[in-house]
């Protein structure tokens, strides 16, 4: 008999994780290895949760997780767009409650591109009066 498992993509900056939920007992797998060893900050730990803790729904799911791209920073906001993606799949009543914490819309923030005669986007060569 196959599972029910709920999918998700998320996005940010230049990271893109695919997020599968798959009802259990809460267990967290980054790209086959723990949590806690892959997002060592616990406070960026707090900002992948952050879905499945407003929707009550952290004991209840496995969260399976590939992510590839950026930094960890921007693979942890890509994770928590992906399963807040797929906690919609799972219940669109979730919607109200993530709109309003932000999550749903995704950050569109990227690093700009650098232009020629600078040194990065913005910052200019240094001044050298001789």
């Amino acid at each position: 008999m196959a599972q029910v498992q709920y999918y998700g993509t998320g996005r940010r900056k230049s990271s893109i994780a695919r997020v599968r939920l798959v009802p259990g007992n809460g267990k967290i797998i980054i790209n086959e290895r723990e949590f806690t060893d892959y997002i060592p900050s616990a406070a960026t730990r707090l900002d992948v949760l952050q879905p499945l803790n407003l929707t009550n729904t952290a004991a209840n799911y496995d969260v399976l997780v590939n992510v590839n791209g950026g930094g960890i920073g921007g693979q942890a906001g890509a994770i928590r767009h992906g399963i807040t993606r797929a906690l919609l799949e799972v219940n669109p009543d979730f919607r109200p409650v993530l709109k309003k914490a932000g999550l749903i819309t995704r950050d569109p923030r990227a690093k700009e591109r650098k232009k020629y005669g600078l040194k990065k986007a913005r910052r200019s060569p240094q001044y050298s009066k001789r």
